[in-house]
C-alpha cells in the first residue's frame, strides 16, 4: 500500500508530496534537518541527560497530557544532542570567537541630530560647542530622525546593528566628545558618545555565539547540498530536477 497524506478531505499521495514541497520552496527545510539528524547520529545522551531534557519538556509543556508528552520525548531529546553537538564541535575556540566578534558586540548610548541642512548642523555643533544650549534641547527643537523623540539620545545599541559609517565614527570617539557634522547617507549628523557598553562573554553571549557559529556551518552544508525529485516507477511522470539548496539559518 502506497502511504498517503490525509488533508481534510484531500488525500496526498507519496508521489504528490515531493513536488509539492519543491513547488512551496519546503525542501531546504527538510534538508536542513536531514543534515541535523547526520550531524548528531553518533551523539549519546547519559540517561541522566535524557531525563532532564524530558523534564525541560514537562516544564514548557505545561497543560498537555502525558500521552501529548510521550510523542514529543524524541524531539527533545533530539534537541539535547544537538545542543551537546554544538557544545563538542565549537566550544573549545569561543574565546577567540568572542573577541574576534567584540567590536561588533560592544552597546553604546550616544547622542545623535539628524538634519539635512548642512548650515543647520554647523549652527546646532557651534551652540552645543559653546554651551548656549544643551543636546536635548537642540535635538527636540530640529531633529527630523525618530532620536527627535528621545531628546536625541539613542541606546543602547550594538555597534554591529548601526550603519557602518556611524558605527566607526563612535568606535574612535570617546565618552562626551562632539564630533563635528558628518555626512552620514541622506543625514547630516552631529555625534556625541556618551557610553560604551562592553560585551561580555556571559552564558547567554555564549550561547549566542555558538549557535552563531552553529548557523553559519549549517547554512554551508546545506547550501552545498543538492538533490533530484523523481517519480519512482512512473519515469514518465517527471522529469529530474537539480536545485540548489538555499536557506536563511
Amino acid at each position: 500500500m502506497n502511504p498517503v497524506l490525509q488533508l481534510g478531505d484531500r488525500t496526498l499521495t507519496a508521489a504528490e508530496i515531493l513536488p509539492l514541497l519543491e513547488q512551496y520552496q519546503l525542501i531546504p527545510l527538510l534538508v536542513k534537518e536531514v543534515v541535523i539528524d547526520q550531524a548528531i547520529a553518533q551523539i549519546e545522551l547519559t540517561p541522566e541527560e535524557e531525563k532532564q531534557a524530558c523534564a525541560q519538556l514537562a516544564q514548557q509543556a505545561q497543560g498537555m497530557s502525558p500521552q501529548q508528552l510521550q510523542q514529543l520525548q524524541p524531539m527533545a531529546i533530539r534537541q539535547c544532542k544537538l545542543e551537546k553537538f554544538k557544545e563538542i564541535t565549537w566550544a573549545k575556540e569561543l574565546d577567540s570567537y568572542f573577541f574576534q566578534r567584540k567590536p561588533q558586540l560592544d552597546r553604546v548610548i550616544y547622542s545623535l541630530i539628524s538634519t539635512n541642512d548642512v548650515g543647520i548642523a554647523q549652527e546646532i555643533y557651534f551652540r552645543i560647542q559653546e554651551g548656549e544650549q544643551t543636546f536635548s534641547e537642540l535635538a527636540r527643537e530640529y531633529a527630523q530622525g525618530p532620536e527627535v523623540h528621545t531628546d536625541g539620545l539613542v541606546g543602547p545599541v550594538e555597534l554591529q546593528s548601526l550603519n557602518p559609517a556611524l558605527a566607526k565614527v563612535l568606535s574612535a570617539s570617546q565618552p562626551q566628545q562632539l564630533l563635528p557634522p558628518t555626512q552620514i547617507g541622506n543625514w547630516v549628523v552631529i555625534v556625541r558618545l556618551e557610553k560604551t557598553i562592553p560585551a561580555q562573554l556571559d552564558q547567554p553571549m555564549r550561547q549566542r555565539l555558538i549557535n552563531e557559529r552553529f548557523n553559519t556551518w549549517l547554512q554551508t552544508q546545506v547550501t552545498a547540498q543538492k538533490w533530484q525529485i523523481k517519480a519512482l516507477d512512473q519515469p514518465s511522470v517527471a522529469v529530474p530536477l537539480t536545485v540548489e539548496a538555499e536557506i536563511s539559518a
